[in-house]
């Protein structure tokens, strides 16, 4: 009798610890899509093409927003850029 009892816990525990698991991974990857779909840069393209009447077809939304994000990014490394206190702006050429 006490080995039934003993098994009967281990199976439990085992049956529990299994559906813990499996919540655990249902909700990593609630979570996961739910942070895939706020992309900022999303809700900026579909912003741009709104304010600018432009239709994006959705096949091309993607490399619209991995364009984007590459613009941003070389943006940010030349807005970095330091600069000494006495530089001056380039002098105006004209022909």
């Amino acid at each position: 009798m006490k080995k039934q009892a003993k098994s009967r816990i281990r199976d439990k525990a085992k049956t529990a610890r299994a559906r813990a698991r499996t919540r655990a991974e249902s909700t990593r990857a609630r979570s996961t899509r739910r942070a895939a779909g706020r992309d900022p840069l999303d809700a900026f393209v579909d912003a741009s093409a709104h304010a600018l009447d432009l239709e994006i077809e959705p096949a091309w939304r993607g490399t619209v927003r991995d364009n984007l994000a590459t613009t941003f990014a070389l943006a940010a490394v030349f807005a970095d850029f330091p600069l000494p206190d006495d530089a001056e702006p380039a002098p105006i050429f004209s022909a």
